[in-house]
């Protein structure tokens, strides 16, 4: 699924926190042998790769990081004049935000066609180099197989009273909220958040607390991306997390891609391209597959043997434009179930 978001809805999203980034944006670089990130994901993750980039490749990578959003917003008040060669997006709301704007190269095919034509943008300016999916991660000393839901609808039922664990502040639940919007509309979506709260549900700062709280029988499941559980493990082999996905076309089993582009802006295309490439290269899709658990979206590639497969052939399947307020909308809908958005 392409998460979207309208212009107008960005451009009121988090004004302030542009006004702050517009201060400290980096200097540009435009010689070649080092380029510009702008980065959605955050430094834990992406620092270990560009270090082994700049190994293998020799050209230094200066980067910034920020909530994917604020950095979409950024770019576009710096338009022409933006420092970033390269845009890294958590989900493809940001990135689909800036090809709306116009503020998007064109990649060229050789770039496209390193991964299928679902997970990659149609206006090809944008590609997804990794994938996860949502999913339920559970106790199974607290949860019966037989009481496991086939439907995120069903988490409403009273047998789930106060055992399941959310976070509805994070980035990964509201674009699943937004694509839910998308799916099943908003008053259907606006009753099942509303459910939630009246069913008692456990709020947490995000993804890691749940599966967390899980591990320690806090709560009995909880709705997170698929790698957590499995990181927790890889930690600590004792964790009784165990990952529960939904139906294929049930809501509750969107999967999300992040996204990568070159600005139009760039006068860098040599070291900008190289590093997409570089991204859905065996390198960094190994760390992809390895280190982090997601999902390998390079042609060819394959995920870790404990990840189920996940078909991501809907990735394209649904705009987002149409959605009223965008993420504005979703943070509204989940604050006014009585949840803490």
């Amino acid at each position: 699924m392409v998460l979207r978001m309208s212009p107008t809805a960005l451009r009121t999203f988090a004004l302030g926190l542009v006004l702050a980034l517009l201060t400290g944006a980096c200097s540009s670089s435009s010689d070649g042998d080092s380029l510009t990130l702008y980065s959605g994901r955050s430094e834990d993750l992406v620092e270990p790769l560009l270090a082994q980039f700049t190994e293998e490749t020799g050209i230094e990578v200066e980067v910034k990081f920020a909530g994917s959003e604020e950095l979409a917003l950024l770019i576009e008040q710096e338009g022409d004049a933006s420092p970033a060669d390269v845009f890294l997006s958590q989900s493809p709301g940001a990135v689909g935000f800036l090809d709306e704007v116009g503020l998007l190269a064109d990649l060229p095919t050789e770039i496209l066609d390193l991964v299928p034509v679902t997970v990659r943008d149609d206006d090809n300016r944008w590609i997804g180099v990794s994938g996860r999916q949502r999913v339920l991660v559970y106790n199974p000393e607290l949860v019966d197989p037989a009481e496991l839901p086939a439907s995120i609808f069903e988490l409403t039922d009273p047998a789930w009273n106060g055992r399941l664990g959310i976070a509805p502040g994070n980035g990964s639940f509201q674009d699943f909220v937004t694509a839910m919007r998308a799916t099943t509309g908003d008053d259907a979506t606006g009753e099942w958040l509303a459910g939630l709260a009246d069913n008692d549900v456990q709020q947490y700062d995000g993804n890691s607390a749940i599966v967390a709280a899980v591990g320690r029988g806090e709560v009995a499941a909880g709705l997170v991306n698929h790698y957590y559980n499995y990181r927790f493990v890889a930690e600590d082999p004792t964790h009784p997390g165990l990952n529960h996905q939904f139906g294929v076309d049930d809501p509750g089993s969107i999967l999300i891609v992040t996204g990568i582009a070159q600005l139009a802006s760039s006068e860098n295309d040599e070291a900008a391209q190289s590093f997409i490439s570089w991204l859905l290269g065996e390198s960094a899709q190994q760390f992809f597959t390895d280190e982090t658990f997601e999902y390998p979206l390079a042609v060819g590639s394959q995920p870790a043997s404990v990840i189920p497969p996940a078909d991501f052939s809907a990735v394209g399947g649904i705009d987002f434009d149409e959605l009223g307020g965008g993420l504005a909308g979703t943070r509204e809908l989940i604050v006014g179930a009585g949840l803490d958005g």
